[in-house]
């Protein structure tokens, strides 16, 4: 049809569907931002919701504590193992020490030294005792740093259990949020999705159409793009037999209004010439000349051939003469080409051809033979 068209109307046409492109543009940001802020609706839910409080605030706080005295236990352990790294030193210093005196003394077997040995024996008694007695404050710092270990290992145990039942909890509850959220955007895309069905149907070709045409295109954009990041793992189930049902009704409706379009195109082939010549559009007509088509029937007729004139398959007078000057010329046109005369005002010529589907003719008169 754009060939029936003139410039600045077809120039418009394509403004409005810029129009119709940015409108829809407009509506799918509005339409994204709504449906990425549904799920704020629900509150926020954590593990902490769905615990056996009362079991595990006790077990949190052994855990705590055991992490705490077990921390403190390795630092005084820390601090213990580096005095006993010095007691022991010391001690191995004495006994290195003494293991010479009492060369020296078995050297020269002097009387008067032997107070001198029971001195450093009690001296070198002295720093082994000290080492013990740091030895068993490692022994015993090992041993709070282990119970605290141990108690926190029970409680972090018995604290699993709780947590791993409340994560099954809040697992169904997420599924549950989940499909709710999901039904939120499917009650507000799916609505969208009917709306643009019954404008397509009832308003595509009225004079709002471009706003029409982006709604539409917000619609199936909105159900069948914006909504597939959000879809639950049966999601996909209910956008498919959407489209099924859309396609179905797509389909019905296309084969019902074909069957029409082969009925009234039956019933005008029927009608003579003139009628159906009439009732044709003459923008409609323009356009299917322009496809090398019959403006009646549709089906191809090689308008290049000027021995034509009507229309082989359904008999409509497609040439025609003009009334002024003979010349030959679509027998849609509204003036001739050569001479610009109105086809309104121009007598029938005799190189006219006779339309129609029976010839009225006079008693006694020669019946002409149509051309």
């Amino acid at each position: 049809m754009s060939k029936s068209l003139r410039l600045s109307e077809k120039w418009f046409r394509r403004g409005l569907w810029l129009v119709a492109l940015v409108f829809a543009s407009f509506l799918i940001g509005l339409g994204s931002t709504v449906v990425s802020d549904l799920p704020q609706v629900e509150r926020v839910r954590g593990i902490d919701d769905f615990i056996d409080k009362p079991a595990a605030e006790p077990l949190r706080a052994t855990v705590k504590a055991s992490e705490a005295a077990e921390l403190q236990a390795a630092r005084d352990l820390d601090q213990i193992r580096l005095q006993l790294n010095a007691a022991q030193q010391a001690s191995a210093n004495a006994r290195e020490t003494f293991g010479n005196w009492i060369s020296t003394r078995r050297a020269t077997a002097q009387p008067d030294q032997d107070t001198e040995l029971i001195a450093r024996t009690k001296a070198l008694d002295a720093f082994k005792q000290k080492e013990e007695e740091l030895q068993r404050k490692v022994n015993a710092q090992q041993k709070i740093a282990l119970d605290a270990r141990q108690a926190e290992q029970r409680a972090s145990e018995a604290l699993s259990v709780l947590e791993r039942d409340a994560q099954l909890k809040l697992d169904a509850e997420y599924r549950r949020i989940e499909l709710r959220v999901f039904a939120y955007r499917l009650a507000l895309t799916l609505p969208l999705l009917v709306v643009a069905g019954w404008l397509f149907v009832k308003k595509r070709k009225s004079t709002w159409w471009p706003f029409v045409w982006g709604f539409i295109f917000f619609a199936l954009f909105a159900f069948f793009v914006e909504l597939v990041p959000y879809l639950p793992s049966y999601g996909g189930y209910v956008r498919y037999v959407v489209g099924i049902l859309l396609t179905v009704l797509v389909g019905r409706y296309a084969i019902i209004a074909l069957n029409r379009y082969l009925a009234r195109q039956k019933l005008a082939e029927q009608q003579p010439d003139q009628v159906r010549r009439e009732e044709l559009s003459y923008d409609v007509a323009l356009a299917r000349l322009g496809k090398s088509v019959c403006p009646g029937c549709e089906r191809p007729v090689d308008l290049k051939n000027n021995e034509i004139d009507f229309c082989p398959h359904c008999g409509i007078g497609l040439f025609d003469h003009c009334g002024q000057c003979e010349t030959r010329k679509s027998a849609f046109s509204k003036f001739c080409h050569a001479c610009g005369t109105s086809a309104g005002a121009q007598t029938q010529s005799p190189h006219t051809p006779v339309t129609g589907t029976a010839q009225s003719v006079t008693p006694g008169a020669p019946v002409l033979p149509a051309t």
